[in-house]
């Protein structure tokens, strides 16, 4: 069997930079740190920061008054971070500065008195959060659907935004819409979409094509990995999310000589090596390292103050 490996895969900068605030937040007030919703979407990486002191709650009310509380990568509305303040909560802000530059956008656009469309998933963390930046009209497009049904304040005054774990096939179906039905639509300088995103989408449309089998490894509610398998799908290849090797059915195995894998951005590598190991203990494996363009951005972690109050223990 021979397994080629897409590259780049796993962890962009945003996720190394989320993850790592958790752990230098435990380190520094101590366990339990309250995280708002998953820190990223990987349910290895939740377990892993839940066993040194980190508690996932799903709503700000969760949070004993003077605790530490870190907004995911995702990033959160306005209203999240009010309520927090008036919660006396001390909030530290895991958000991606990608996500960040779009909801700068989404401001900004609203103020010159724009109508913001935002390409995205309705319910995803990241749009909702987006969503919640705007100061004046703001509409989720999800599909063709949602083109045809939109009205806005001016036609002549329309910006867009994109979710940055789109799929770029899917964004560029809807951009077209939304360019035919809004000439004058204003357009960022840059794709939203992340280049972490673009970069493992493009080495899975180049690798899928060659392989039996495809594997993205990625937790079922992680948008970017779910973008993953569909690209490999779109491809030609039989494509299957898994969070790790224990979900391999060995039906899919069966007469396969080519295996592609890649890892979804929120993904740890150490899930790559475990799947390998799995495979090699099956039967002899050949393994090949795509090549791909190199990775080098970092992200300055969120500042840690030193909270009076917090002890970690409200």
């Amino acid at each position: 069997m021979e397994i080629f490996l897409a590259n780049p895969r796993g962890f962009c900068a945003g996720v190394n930079r989320a993850i790592n605030s958790v752990n230098q937040a435990l380190d520094k007030y101590g366990a339990p740190v309250f995280v708002l919703h998953e820190i990223v979407h990987n349910t290895y990486v939740v377990n892993s920061l839940r066993q040194r002191g980190a508690v996932f709650v799903k709503t700000l009310n969760e949070i004993p008054s003077g605790s530490v509380v870190i907004f995911s990568a995702h990033g959160v509305a306005r209203a999240v971070e009010d309520q927090a303040r008036e919660l006396g909560l001390h909030a530290i802000n895991a958000t991606c500065p990608l996500v960040t530059r779009v909801h700068r956008r989404v401001a900004w656009l609203n103020k010159i008195g724009y109508d913001v469309l935002i390409i995205g998933h309705k319910h995803h963390p990241e749009v909702v959060g987006t969503c919640g930046r705007a100061v004046g009209k703001v509409h989720v497009i999800s599909n063709a659907a949602d083109v045809e049904a939109l009205k806005v304040t001016n036609p002549n005054r329309v910006g867009y935004v994109t979710q940055t774990t789109l799929s770029l096939d899917d964004a560029a179906d809807l951009l077209g819409l939304l360019r035919n039905k809004f000439p004058e639509i204003d357009t960022p300088d840059r794709t939203d979409i992340c280049y972490a995103t673009q970069n493992r989408q493009n080495a899975v449309r180049n690798l899928a094509g060659q392989v039996d089998l495809f594997l993205v490894v990625g937790s079922q509610n992680s948008s970017n990995s779910n973008r993953l398998r569909e690209v490999a799908a779109k491809q030609g290849a039989t494509a299957y999310l898994i969070d790790n090797g224990d979900e391999i059915d060995p039906d899919w195995l069966r007469d396969v000589r080519k295996i592609g894998i890649t890892a979804g951005a929120s993904a740890p590598e150490i899930l790559v090596d475990d799947i390998l190991n799995l495979l090699q203990n099956r039967t002899t494996c050949v393994i090949h390292e795509m090549d791909g363009p190199p990775e080098n951005t970092k992200f300055k972690l969120p500042d840690l103050p030193d909270f009076d109050s917090a002890d970690g223990n409200g």
